[in-house]
């Protein structure tokens, strides 16, 4: 009878907390970053209690607006100049001052006459036809693009109201984050062991993630709109930024912006400045990314570039943007699983 008693109370318990799971998933993300953020500054924050013995709360305050200050208003900042540079940048193309279909026919007349009639053979190449195709995707995916800016820049009830959830969570998780861990450490239903190591390893797979990526991303996006910026090509705060959103996909990332931008300085003309761009990607801002990523993500947590690569990946793929923090701390979750099996297997084997 009390196994049965047991077993009710466990399927209740398991359905309550999906329930509440259900009702706290359209503030999903905004749980997940109070939580990432409050592991992050969790030193700061006990290094402020330190500092004010017994004021846990103005501790917390003060962490709170460190965060604001040293994350949000920055992002905040960099988003508007996005847009700001984007629209810039719509309405050049727009207006025919920067054409992305022009550089095709410069192409063409560079080519040999020889090379010339024989893509022209081969691939049936109509230049001023793909011109005119060209042109004509443009403008609509401009214009789509332009209307997203508007909506990522217009500040909704949902996204204010997933702001100030992620803000007051955070306070309270640093504020008791020491009794939170203890609490679930007592819950769960795993050997205290276990328990220290699959959270341990929670820790340091979310250090290692954010800090290594974004340390990264902002080195690269720096990086490349340095570049810009010294070669005096337009919007260089957008192809930064651009890069250090790009350099979250591993293997190719910031590539996706400097290359075709390197190539099109190359076929319309500025050679110069399409080498030096190359050649900055390639030695610069590509060997930050293959060195940087590896050291900070990969030894961070404990796991191979190569998994880093496919969780990440597969993280984007599967959860959006939040993904190329959840694809890693599921993959470090997922070692660190089996690597307890592992060890509890051998020393039974051994017992025996």
């Amino acid at each position: 009878m009390r196994t049965s008693e047991d077993r009710s109370f466990l399927v209740l318990l398991a359905a309550i907390s999906l329930a509440f799971g259900w009702v706290l998933w359209p503030f999903s993300g905004a749980l997940l970053w109070a939580t990432l953020l409050a592991i992050i500054f969790a030193p700061l924050y006990r290094r402020a209690l330190e500092t004010l013995p017994g004021r846990r709360n103005l501790a917390a305050s003060f962490t709170v607006v460190v965060v604001i200050v040293m994350v949000l208003i920055p992002v905040a900042v960099v988003i508007a100049s996005l847009i700001d540079q984007g629209g810039e940048l719509y309405q050049r193309a727009q207006s025919g001052e920067i054409s992305f279909a022009h550089p095709l026919q410069q192409l063409k007349s560079a080519l040999p006459a020889w090379a010339t009639s024989l893509s022209d053979r081969l691939a049936g190449i109509d230049f001023s036809a793909l011109k005119e195709r060209l042109s004509s995707l443009v403008v609509p995916a401009g214009q789509q693009l332009a209307g997203h800016a508007i909506n990522i820049g217009q500040l909704t009830l949902e996204f204010v109201a997933s702001l100030l959830v992620m803000l007051y969570l955070l306070f309270f998780l640093l504020r008791d984050g020491d009794e939170l861990n203890v609490r679930i450490r007592d819950a769960l239903p795993l050997r205290p062991s276990h328990t220290s190591e699959i959270l341990n390893a929670f820790t340091l797979a979310v250090r290692g993630t954010i800090k290594g990526i974004v340390l990264v991303a902002l080195i690269q996006g720096a990086l490349g709109g340095l570049i810009f910026w010294v070669l005096g090509l337009t919007v260089p705060l957008l192809a930064g930024a651009l890069m250090a959103l790009l350099s979250l996909l591993p293997v190719l990332g910031s590539a996706l912006v400097w290359v075709p931008v390197a190539l099109y300085l190359l076929v319309a003309g500025s050679v110069t400045k399409g080498i030096i761009l190359l050649a900055f990607g390639i030695f610069v801002i590509g060997l930050a990314d293959n060195f940087l990523r590896p050291i900070l993500v990969g030894q961070s947590i404990q796991m191979p570039s190569y998994v880093v690569l496919l969780a990440t990946v597969g993280g984007l793929a599967a959860f959006g943007v939040n993904g190329f923090v959840i694809g890693p701390l599921v993959a470090a979750m997922f070692l660190t699983a089996w690597h307890i099996f592992i060890a509890s297997k051998a020393r039974q084997e051994v017992r025996k």
